[in-house]
């Protein structure tokens, strides 16, 4: 008896639940479906795509993005035309002879280095010694930042001009034999330099010269030599001494003049005998009586007024004593 009553209160239960789950249902049937209900989904919910649509129309998009491409498109085809106009810059070729008998070395080329580094590349330093159990100069050419190739020889010698010679033309049989195109010039540690004088350098076909000035310190004089100029035409020559008659061809400077590299390993394209090439090593010698020979052949630089000075080539004293006095100043 106590299990029947039980279920027949059950079944009360669940006919009370469904008929008030029915009769909600069929209320809320006849409520309206248009808005929704929670406010605060409303106020955050995304807009519809189609308001960002009316906001803008298909033709206005249309020309909006016809107007961009143009805009967008005139500058890349005005690069275009502006890019073929663009040279790259020729190579310097810098060659300097140096000796460890010089007691400020290093500081002369630490000075020279920072020069060098002002120049816009491509730029490559060789530097010429006599070999040594020092790497003094090898650890200040790594240092520099600067594209070099040290270079040493072992051969004696007792005249200083001799050495030198002989310092330029290793630096020049090494060009020669890989084949370094670019523009040469002697460089010596002595010199100052504008670094105007660089760009006009790279400006040289075949030959170029320029005048230079040497300052002497304890003589207190500045002496001239190089070129005379109309433009860029060379018309004459800076002389030593003062009877014109007495000088018949004038001595001039390894500084002051710089050429295409490739007369040392092309010399059928510029004149120059190729049984000459192969018997004679001496070609600081041929490119000096080159340059002597013929004015024609030689470009005066800078191209609107060669007779400007932009280089400078400073004798100081070689006492310690006054040399540190110098540097101190």
């Amino acid at each position: 008896m106590e299990r029947s009553k039980k279920k027949a209160q059950l079944w009360k239960k669940a006919i009370v639940h469904f008929s008030l789950c029915f009769v909600m249902g069929f209320f809320t049937g006849f409520a309206p479906t248009g808005k929704t209900s929670s406010p605060v989904l409303q106020k955050y919910a995304p807009e519809p795509v189609e308001a960002f649509i009316k906001l803008q129309p298909e033709t206005s998009v249309n020309r909006s993005l016809v107007a961009e491409t143009e805009t967008t498109q005139e500058p890349s085809a005005t690069k275009v035309e502006k890019e073929p106009k663009l040279m790259p810059r020729r190579l310097l070729i810098i060659v300097t002879p140096t000796n460890e008998r010089d007691k400020f070395q290093n500081v002369y080329l630490r000075r020279l280095a920072n020069t060098m580094k002002l120049v816009p590349p491509p730029l490559l330093w060789i530097v010429v010694e006599k070999q040594t159990e020092s790497d003094q100069v090898s650890r200040l050419l790594r240092k520099t930042a600067i594209m070099y190739r040290h270079l040493v020889f072992k051969e004696n010698f007792t005249d200083p001009e001799a050495e030198l010679d002989h310092q330029r033309n290793v630096a020049l049989k090494h060009i020669e034999q890989h084949r370094l195109s670019g523009i040469v010039h002697f460089a010596g540690l002595s010199n100052v330099y504008d670094l105007g004088f660089f760009d006009e350098l790279r400006d040289i076909e075949v030959f170029g010269t320029w005048p230079m000035a040497f300052l002497t310190a304890n003589n207190k004089k500045v002496r001239i030599e190089g070129p005379v100029c109309d433009s860029s035409q060379v018309i004459g020559w800076h002389l030593k001494k003062t009877n014109n008659e007495t000088e018949e061809k004038p001595s001039i400077h390894v500084s002051s003049f710089g050429f295409n590299s490739s007369i040392l390993w092309d010399p059928e394209r510029w004149g120059r005998p190729s049984s000459l090439q192969q018997t004679s090593q001496n070609s600081i010698k041929f490119v000096k009586q080159v340059v002597l020979e013929d004015e024609t052949k030689l470009q005066g630089i800078p191209a609107e007024d060669c007779s400007k000075i932009m280089i400078w080539s400073l004798d100081l004293p070689k006492p310690p004593s006054q040399g540190i006095s110098m540097l101190r100043r």
